[in-house]
């Protein structure tokens, strides 16, 4: 047994999800594998959270496919409603995605994924950070007890999409992806800190959920909020994606094949071609296995080398 430490980080996107969820559906069927067992740590935001969970509570990712296929229109209606609510309230109603997500998980708690697993989200009562951990150290006493599916919803409840939730002790609960929308630092930073591995056993595949190839027009030079308007918030996630990524490669550096240790995969797509709240079912679907078909052997290569022990949780 090896060992290397091998961490998956999943980023938020929305129904974007369902690109990353083809990706691992991909290799899993280009190379005969279970593609959890390659990873000692998952760790999701957003809808990287949501599968995450998936992984962990035994799911394929080809039920995951399935489940962004066959519930995401009912989560992000496209309706003339919820294109006038949102500019005074959440966008969308929670009662689907809540309703979907109690349908996957079912009454599964955190404490029996069948992975370790970390999930951001953030408390903006108290203005500082969240994050759902398996008990995969003796002094993780209390998330465990959390149902999956409150997870979920508490990790991805985006700001102007979706209500605050407050169904963990009150706590009032936004999606992680306002501090770590790309969580590979979330994820090495546990590895070192709370599982007790040095950097140099570390090795990270990143999946991200496509990158809108997009210019800024000049007006923003000089902009207030009119010019800025949703610009902004693609700013801040790129923005937080490439930061974490950069800062993940200076820490973990090259092996001594002088190959990154940190993989990332977020290709570049048109600008419009996706968003966060609209179903392109096929578009995605086609843009994993394209991409797919070329990662698998790098995959093959880096990763396979290494299966994770079995989880065993502390408080077993």
């Amino acid at each position: 047994m090896s060992n290397r430490f091998q961490i998956l980080s999943l980023d938020g996107g929305g129904i974007k999800g369902l690109f990353s969820a083809a990706i691992l559906t991909h290799l899993e069927e280009d190379l005969n594998i279970n593609v959890s067992d390659y990873f000692d740590l998952i760790v999701g935001t957003s809808t990287g959270g949501i599968i995450a969970l998936g992984l962990g509570s035994g799911m394929r990712p080809r039920e995951i496919v399935h489940f962004y296929v066959e519930k995401g229109a009912a989560i992000f209606p496209s309706t003339r409603l919820t294109q006038i609510r949102k500019w005074w309230r959440n966008k969308y109603n929670a009662f689907p995605l809540e309703k979907a997500l109690k349908d996957c998980f079912g009454d599964k708690l955190l404490g029996e994924s069948k992975k370790r697993i970390v999930i951001p989200s953030y408390n903006i009562g108290k203005n500082d950070v969240y994050l759902f951990k398996t008990p995969h150290h003796e002094q993780l006493t209390r998330d465990f007890k959390v149902p999956m599916w409150k997870v979920a919803l508490a990790t991805s409840a985006a700001p102007t999409y979706f209500p605050i939730f407050t169904g963990v002790n009150h706590i009032r609960l936004v999606d992680g992806g306002v501090w770590a929308n790309n969580p590979t630092m979330v994820g090495i930073a546990e590895a070192v800190s709370t599982l007790g591995q040095s950097l140099e056993n570390i090795w990270v595949l990143s999946l991200g959920t496509t990158e809108e190839v997009k210019g800024r027009p000049k007006s923003l030079d000089s902009g207030g909020f009119c010019q800025w308007g949703k610009t902004v918030v693609e700013v801040f996630l790129q923005g937080q994606n490439r930061g974490a990524h950069t800062q993940a490669l200076h820490l973990l550096g090259k092996d001594k094949d002088k190959k990154d240790k940190v993989l990332r995969l977020d290709p570049k797509v048109p600008a419009g071609l996706f968003a966060l709240d609209k179903l392109s079912e096929k578009e995605l679907l086609s843009e994993a296995a394209h991409e797919s078909r070329h990662f698998a052997p790098q995959f093959k290569e880096i990763f396979m080398n290494h299966k994770a022990t079995e989880f065993i949780p502390c408080n077993q």
